[in-house]
């Protein structure tokens, strides 16, 4: 068996963090086990499916790197579905219902007063050919629900939260199809899993009862269903659902200046009883990932960890994979020399202008101004082909007698305008003898 997993999102707006996490997972499940990667197009609501949306998440996923083995979009899925359909609807196990909202709203409200579930009574099944033949004479059009089973025990050992049983008597029978024709989201997934041969499904824990209705779906259609792994939600750093996590996506985090690799990091692992740790490359992450670490508590996503693992990915990258977003002229030396004190990528560039210069030094006092005019004459004299730092503050030591921060906070302010940023070692001879000697001289 083909380990295949997929990620089905609906073009109908961009993905959000909780969709990337689940992308993630499926991708990351199928990549461990030498499986395939599926992205479905859940397109079925024409309304609302737009084109732009589609090509937005095809970018999102070759910015994080989830390359998918196989794309299909349910809107060109449609005779599968309609074949499916009648199959089940000869069967008996899909059958056309005739209440308005209004009446199933009247019904839920009048279980609810009493006490009970709002479970829809199955009052469709007892309408005989005549009334439906009067109903649709009249204009009414049925929309279409999936008898549930209720003799048949629903169960399954989910691979998150372990054994799952649900009661189909405590259900409603699902809506499939609407009075117009158009598809639900529930029969569709159910169709295409079986016939894309998907064998795991790795899924919030807000679709479990979703499962417990297709897993009878899938033994209508005399299907074997797939897998199914439920995890925890995702909360905001207060420790609640938040609604700003349905606004935080790959556009947002980009112009965060937030790289992949950091958004892969973090998604890994949180909600796992593994740490969260700023590793670049996905292979070792894939390697560990393994459902039984997952927990069932929310997991907790925090904009302010994930700054922390990037810039701690930052600080791994080489020269050659942030090239092409570096200030012309900005070569390997240069970015090896700052990239310790990047939170972004982006930052580089204001080193950058530290090393090309001008620089805003504050005014220098008396003092301090005949410190730096002595710096400045040591500066021309010192051996620039070995380490010019060291050599220029050990002359400078031995001539005033100055120590500690008294030596090197006045040399930082004057070259680099500063009082903190890279080692003057390594940034020292990229400000090269001549600008050296012409900002110690002011």
């Amino acid at each position: 068996m083909t380990v295949t997993t997929r990620f089905a999102p609906s073009p109908t707006g961009q993905l959000h963090v909780g969709n990337i996490r689940a992308a993630l997972h499926n991708w990351m499940f199928a990549r461990g086990r030498g499986g395939r990667f599926v992205l479905r197009i859940d397109d079925t609501d024409a309304e609302r499916s737009e084109e732009r949306f589609v090509d937005g998440i095809l970018a999102d996923l070759a910015w994080l790197g989830l390359t998918h083995d196989a794309m299909v979009r349910q809107s060109e899925r449609f005779a599968l579905y309609q074949a499916r359909f009648d199959a089940l609807v000869a069967a008996g196990r899909i059958y056309p219902a005739y209440e308005s909202a209004q009446e199933l709203d009247l019904k839920r409200k009048i279980l609810l007063g009493r006490g009970l579930p709002p479970v829809y009574d199955r009052g469709a099944l007892a309408l005989t050919d005549a009334d439906k033949a009067r109903l649709e004479a009249d204009g009414v059009r049925p929309h279409w629900r999936f008898r549930l089973d209720h003799d048949a025990p629903i169960a399954w050992d989910d691979l998150i939260r372990g054994p799952q049983a649900f009661d189909a008597r405590t259900m409603s029978d699902p809506v499939v199809r609407r009075a117009d024709g158009s598809w639900l989201y529930m029969l569709p997934s159910a169709i295409d899993d079986a016939d894309l041969g998907i064998t795991h499904v790795v899924r919030g824990e807000d679709h479990v009862s979703n499962t417990a209705l297709q897993l009878q779906m899938f033994d209508a259609m005399q299907v074997a269903p797939p897998c199914f792994a439920h995890e925890a939600l995702l909360t905001g750093a207060e420790g609640k659902l938040s609604k700003r996590l349905g606004s935080l996506g790959v556009e947002h985090f980009r112009e965060s200046g937030i790289e992949p690799q950091a958004v892969i990091a973090l998604l890994a692992r949180i909600g796992t009883s593994d740490p969260v740790e700023p590793i670049a490359d996905p292979a070792p992450l894939i390697a560990a990932f393994d459902f039984a670490r997952f927990g069932r508590a929310p997991a907790r996503f925090d904009e302010a960890e994930l700054a922390q693992v990037n810039a701690r990915i930052v600080h791994q990258l080489p020269h050659d994979a942030v090239a092409d977003r570096l200030p012309a002229g900005m070569g390997a030396a240069e970015w090896d020399a700052v990239r310790p004190n990047l939170s972004s990528v982006a930052e580089a560039a204001d080193w950058w202008r530290v090393i090309e210069g001008p620089v805003d030094a504050p005014a220098p006092d008396d003092e301090t101004r005949a410190y730096l005019a002595q710096a400045a004459t040591l500066a021309a004299s010192i051996d620039w082909a070995g380490d010019p730092w060291h050599a220029l503050t050990a002359a400078l030591k031995d001539v005033t007698g100055r120590k500690g921060k008294a030596l090197f906070l006045p040399l930082r302010q004057a070259l680099t305008g500063l009082d903190h940023g890279p080692d003057m070692a390594a940034l020292l001879p990229l400000i090269g003898r001549e600008r050296t000697m012409a900002r110690l001289s002011g």
